[in-house]
Formats: C-alpha cells, sequence, structure tokens
C-alpha cells in the first residue's frame, strides 16, 4: 500500500514538508510548547509531568498495538496512551485505566467524549 505524500509544513512561512504530522520536526517542538503554555489548562500540565511519560512509554511498550483498531480485527502500531476514565474526573494512571491506541483512535474517542475539542 503506498503512504501518503508529504505536505508542507502548516506553520506559516514554513516551505519544508512536514511528513506523517502536520509540523515539520522543527516547528512541532514549537507548536506543542505553545499550546502548552497557552491553551492547555494549567492543571492537566501538572498531571502530565515526567512521571507521566514514564507510565506512558512503559504502557507503550507493553501494550505496543492500538487496542481499539485490534478490536476492529486491524493491526496498528499504538502511538499514544489514553485514560479510560480522564485524571480530571477522578481516574488514574493505574494499568487497567489505561489504553494504548493509535492517533485517529484517539483523537476519535477524545472527541466522542469531549475530553479536548468538544467541552462538552
Amino acid at each position: 500500500m503506498p503512504y501518503k505524500p508529504r505536505r508542507a509544513c502548516a506553520f506559516p512561512g514554513c516551505g519544508l514538508l512536514a511528513g506523517n504530522d502536520q509540523y515539520c520536526s522543527g516547528h512541532q517542538k514549537t507548536v506543542s510548547s505553545h499550546y502548552n503554555r497557552f491553551q492547555r489548562d494549567p492543571e492537566s500540565r501538572k498531571r502530565y509531568g515526567y512521571a507521566w511519560k514514564r507510565i506512558r512509554d512503559r504502557y507503550i511498550r507493553e501494550h505496543p498495538l492500538c487496542e481499539a483498531c485490534r478490536r476492529q480485527g486491524r493491526l496498528t502500531p499504538a502511538e499514544e496512551v489514553h485514560h479510560i476514565l480522564a485524571l480530571s474526573k477522578g481516574g488514574g494512571n493505574e494499568p487497567d485505566n489505561l489504553m494504548s491506541l493509535c492517533k485517529p483512535c484517539h483523537s476519535r474517542i477524545s472527541v466522542q467524549t469531549g475530553d479536548r475539542w468538544g467541552k462538552g
């Protein structure tokens, strides 16, 4: 199956190719930093620190495939770890509250539950 063609970086004035992401590797860090500083609520910044990165990396190593895709018979590498019950709603970082997902599945679940973009 052929790969999607690479697109230009979405950062204003940048003409570099972005690969699979929306931004090139040089601008991805800038955009993430801007989101964390100005758009993400301060409480979630506290919850997702270095300890969460270690938990996330360990969970991805133990569960390398997207759990939602596996239920549908597809084998897709997992890229993100999702809290089944959000931390803001009383969930924790226990393994039974986590699931490994690919980016499209994680985005879809986040929109359905209103955790990030829907807020409702």
